[in-house]
């Protein structure tokens, strides 16, 4: 249970450390990855739904046995992310720098799996550890 507590307080931490910025990087993502992106509406909600994340990653730390099954759809956010970018990327539709996110999506990713088996499923458990 120490083991997801931390794994998904980093995860939460980490993200919003990551994803912040990209409040204030709108007009430099375009820049930097031509075209321009011509709706905003996507890339603002893109950043918002990511950031309610972090907050369910919290969620779950406070709690790992409680919240372990929301751990596998924890999971799933991290792998339709992985999945969708190595897609896009194998269609030469997003550069190669965007493979660095998948990696530490992996990575958190494998964590989170492993936090799930890890967690006990009842709290009957919790008290016995």
């Amino acid at each position: 249970m120490r083991f997801a507590k931390i794994v998904f307080r980093i995860a939460g931490i980490w993200g919003f450390l990551v994803l912040t910025p990209l409040y204030f990087l709108f007009e430099t993502a375009g820049r930097q990855n031509p075209p321009a992106i011509n709706h905003p509406e996507f890339y603002f909600s893109f950043v918002v739904v990511a950031l309610v994340w972090q907050i369910a990653f919290l969620l779950i730390a406070s709690d790992p046995i409680r919240f372990r099954p929301f751990m596998i759809v924890a999971v799933l956010e991290k792998l339709t992310y992985i999945v969708t970018i190595i897609v896009l990327y194998l269609q030469h539709r997003v550069a190669s720098n965007q493979l660095i996110w998948v990696g530490t999506d992996s990575i958190l990713c494998l964590l989170f799996i492993a936090s799930y088996v890890k967690t006990p499923a009842t709290s009957q458990t919790r008290q016995e550890a």
